[in-house]
């Protein structure tokens, strides 16, 4: 039987997993946070220069880009250890 949210973040003895459950919403949490830091980067290249301004604005997009890649790839991999430790409970559990 699958414990609540707030009885397995409140688990001390770590038999629980929240990280699986709570990893979409990490993953839009980082992506929201790297387009506000994105339009700050705009707004900042804006307000030292124009020319600065239209560097920002086309390079930022790429930037953007570039950081959600590493955000997806870091998420993917905390998944996959949860997954190989998911799996070799259930492995261990057919000895």
């Amino acid at each position: 039987m699958e414990k609540g949210f707030f009885t397995q973040l409140f688990d001390f003895s770590f038999t629980e997993f929240i990280t699986t459950k709570i990893i979409k919403f990490i993953y839009i949490l980082g992506m929201i946070v790297t387009g506000l830091a994105t339009i700050g980067i705009i707004i900042s290249g804006f307000s030292q220069s124009v020319v600065i301004g239209i560097v920002a604005l086309i390079f930022s997009p790429l930037i953007f880009i570039i950081y959600v890649i590493i955000l997806r790839v870091w998420l993917e991999i905390i998944i996959v250890i949860f997954r190989i430790s998911e799996n070799t409970e259930l492995l261990k559990g057919k000895e």
